[in-house]
């Protein structure tokens, strides 16, 4: 199989490729706020109720919720393919080991985890379980030594999709004008061979329609200017949708290249896959750095310090609060005094929010109404 060099700015370097660089016009891209996901599975309810509910669909999830580091759907998703890449090493932010295209074996295109049937039964598995044991007469401390933290995950529309590359019907493409990868139904054959290559474990087979289905990135909706089904249904305001550029042509005023590129708060999932993933992760602040890295990077342990920080940053802090905000798309931001402020495309306002909520203390007793309240938060 003839490979081609590619530049992957998550790594740092060329990294192979099944085909030439080819990045689309935009790019569309998510941001998740970790340290806020209380794992309530709106979002995957959202997602089910719109897109998976019909006959085939039953055990698909294109947005799932799992905590970690025990939880995953399928079944040890993550555990499977990292066992078989072996040792991932960085010089520094370049990433010195191999990519799942590097280490293929002999024939393929791409290092594969296959999960097993049951593996997709248990969407919940390992739910709010932890690790780490404290002792007789242990105490609080950070990192906790008891921890775990709910992941969010959908389709990561990389721009290196390993879907895309291993299917033989050219039935999954990834569009010009946002980035987001779609299977052509209509080509789509049911080799599998989508499901076998994406090591995040998101294209899924339908046993009734015997063709491969996936995360379409409510592209109906980003079309129209609006953000997806589970980021406008999410309570705990965790996600912020939009468009990311490559690093050498970032923006400080988009919101998820300021987030991704400028502040380096938020990291992709597994870099190491080599997919270059355009799903980012602001790290959960109380779990092991060494964990972290090898999820996100080696950028982790500086963006857990970030966050700590941003109640002294009202850009940073006025942004996260826009998180969530408004149904439409936020092209760019600003912060300005006391309030944050979202715009379109063409520049138009369409949300300002207060970046502190402002906070009112009542009298104990109420002259007017004879009645006694109790400030509780």
């Amino acid at each position: 199989m003839q490979m081609r060099k590619v530049y992957n700015w998550q790594l740092g370097r060329n990294a192979s490729y099944v085909y030439p660089q080819n990045r689309p016009k935009k790019q569309w891209a998510m941001v998740f706020d970790l340290n806020k996901c209380i794992a309530c599975q709106t979002c995957s309810l959202a997602c089910k109720t719109t897109w998976t509910s019909g006959r085939g669909q039953e055990y698909m999830y294109w947005n799932n919720v799992e905590t970690k580091p025990y939880g995953g759907y399928p079944t040890a998703w993550d555990m499977g393919i990292l066992s078989k890449l072996g040792m991932q090493d960085w010089d520094g932010n370049k990433y010195a080991g191999r990519t799942l295209f590097e280490a293929a074996e002999k024939d393929e295109k791409i290092l594969q985890h296959i999960a097993a049937e049951e593996d997709w039964a248990h969407p919940n598995i390992g739910e709010d379980e932890i690790t780490g044991m404290v002792g007789k007469g242990d105490y609080i401390t950070m990192p906790h030594k008891i921890w775990m933290f709910y992941l969010p995950r959908t389709c990561a529309h990389c721009t290196y999709p390993a879907c895309l590359s291993a299917c033989p019907r050219k039935a999954i493409y990834k569009r010009p004008e946002d980035g987001i990868v779609l299977v052509d139904q209509s080509r789509c054959r049911g080799y599998r061979e989508c499901v076998r290559a994406c090591p995040y474990k998101k294209p899924m087979f339908n046993a009734e329609t015997r063709i491969s289905e996936k995360c379409i990135g409510c592209y109906p909706k980003i079309e129209q200017g609006l953000m997806t089904q589970c980021i406008t249904n999410c309570i705990g305001r965790i996600r912020l949708g939009g468009f990311v550029n490559t690093p050498d042509k970032a923006v400080k005023e988009n919101p998820i290249d300021y987030l991704v590129h400028i502040r380096k708060l938020a990291l992709p999932l597994y870099p190491q896959f080599g997919t270059e993933p355009n799903l980012f992760y602001i790290p959960p602040i109380h779990v092991p750095t060494t964990y972290l890295k090898q999820m996100f990077g080696p950028q982790a342990e500086n963006a857990v310090k970030t966050y700590l920080e941003i109640r002294n940053d009202m850009t940073l802090k006025g942004l996260l609060v826009l998180f969530g905000s408004m149904e439409r798309i936020i092209s760019s931001f600003r912060v300005d005094g006391k309030t944050a402020a979202g715009f379109d495309e063409k520049g138009n306002e369409i949300v300002k929010v207060p970046v502190t909520e402002p906070t009112f203390i009542r009298e104990f007793y109420d002259a007017k109404l004879q009645a006694y309240r109790h400030n509780t938060p």
